[in-house]
């Protein structure tokens, strides 16, 4: 499984950590994912998603209906 939310997108973005004496190594900062369950009434079954704080923040504004019908329209299972 991929570190990307089904909702918005969010990927992992990456950089260099600078230490004190600005030794660069590599890093990756991570979206926040969480796996959560919501019911669709219109498939009448629940579906569980990865998505990011962002995306259960956009899930309660616009509604579980629409955001799984932008899902499928891109190609996605659910």
């Amino acid at each position: 499984m991929s570190a990307r939310c089904q909702v918005t997108g969010a990927e992992p973005g990456f950089g260099k950590s600078v230490s004190h004496s600005h030794r660069r190594t590599n890093r990756r900062w991570d979206p926040n994912l969480q796996r959560k369950k919501y019911f669709v009434p219109s498939l009448g079954r629940t579906v569980t998603l990865t998505v990011s704080a962002r995306g259960i923040k956009t899930i309660d504004q616009r509604g579980i209906e629409s955001v799984v019908a932008q899902i499928r329209a891109r190609g996605e299972r659910i």
